[in-house]
């Protein structure tokens, strides 16, 4: 199946000459008109970079100056440039494409081929990007990066980690633009119909209203990336299809594009029966958090099975994220590192 395809533009972005480092490293930008977005309101990004790297910042005119660490100038350098870049394209930033940015230069920084080349070799990381009609999104950490060139890739991707690391809105929005784009004729969202610890009893309204309530995830991430009437007139259609787990037994979905999100929460049979609902020019992706299962005691996830049987299986991706992934504020991370100590 044909996927979203993906700029593999990475240019080189000017350097500095090779010179003795004096503890200080000048960055010109030729655009005035840019510089204001790219420093941001009271040079926020600046101060943002100032804290993440542990550098001086200041700006005069189009030139920024970093003093600091060679390392962490360099890395500064290429979050800025990147970002200029972005302003380039006529796309918008904020904060949190700044964490992403210095997130992706980390992660450039310390991969052994740049580390062999050394600090003023490093270029701009190029994190994935998906567009639909609403927004552009992109990819703030290199994890969800990979994730989204799995999406694109394969035809089947899990995807495990802590909650607030972007596994089911990154593959909402990837659903979205695909079904925008004519490249799915359909778009099936489905979880498991597992309450998370308590008993809500039977739930008033018609088969939509009791299933509501757990799907809501779902929404909130279609309606964040598609225009309200959009979700609301495929909803009707059948275009976009958001059902319980129970619903998909018996079915083969062609030409869709197939979301199954908690799946920690599925048993292995009901694992099994989804996988195998995966029909022509489908593409089927399954996320969920294995620590957090609400399974009965005594039945098994089959998640973690799932992952494990189909590791050597062609056409299939794992993207596994980690505390260091999540997006969320700082105090999310922190509570997820917290519970990982425990373990």
């Amino acid at each position: 199946m044909t996927g979203l395809r993906q700029s593999s533009r990475t240019s080189e972005l000017q350097t500095p000459s090779a010179q003795p480092f004096d503890g200080s490293l000048v960055v010109p930008f030729e655009d005035n008109r840019l510089v204001a977005d790219l420093l941001g309101e009271y040079d926020a990004n600046l101060v943002m970079l100032e804290e993440h790297l542990g550098i001086e910042a200041s700006a005069h005119g189009n030139v920024v100056t970093f003093r600091g660490s060679q390392q962490s100038c360099e890395l500064a350098r290429v979050v800025l440039q990147g970002l200029y870049e972005r302003l380039a394209r006529g796309e918008a930033i904020g904060p949190g494409d700044i964490d992403g940015a210095i997130r992706h230069a980390r992660a450039a920084s310390a991969a052994p081929a740049q580390a062999e080349s050394g600090a003023r070799g490093l270029r701009p990381p190029e994190a994935a990007q998906v567009r639909t009609r609403k927004r552009l999104i992109t990819a703030r950490t290199p994890a969800q990066s990979a994730y989204l060139n799995a999406l694109e890739a394969q035809d089947l991707v899990f995807a495990t980690g802590p909650a607030g690391t972007g596994k089911t809105y990154l593959a909402v929005a990837f659903a979205a633009a695909s079904l925008e784009r004519g490249i799915a004729d359909r778009l099936i969202l489905s979880r498991p119909a597992v309450e998370a610890g308590e008993r809500l009893g039977f739930l008033p309204g018609d088969m939509r209203d009791k299933v509501d309530p757990y799907l809501r995830p779902l929404y909130d991430a279609l309606y964040d990336v598609l225009a309200p009437e959009r979700v609301e007139r495929g909803i009707e259609t059948g275009i976009i299809e958001i059902a319980p787990l129970a619903f998909m037994r018996g079915r083969t979905l062609s030409n869709s594009i197939i979301l199954l999100d908690e799946a920690q929460n599925c048993t292995p049979m009901q694992m099994k029966m989804f996988l195998t609902r995966i029909g022509e020019d489908s593409k089927m992706v399954v996320s969920g958090d294995p620590t957090q299962i609400d399974l009965p005691p005594g039945q098994h996830s089959g998640l973690d099975e799932a992952v494990t049987l189909l590791k050597d299986v062609e056409g299939i991706a794992h993207v596994p994220f980690t505390q260091s992934d999540v997006v969320r504020r700082p105090l999310v991370s922190r509570i997820v590192a917290a519970y990982e100590k425990r373990r």
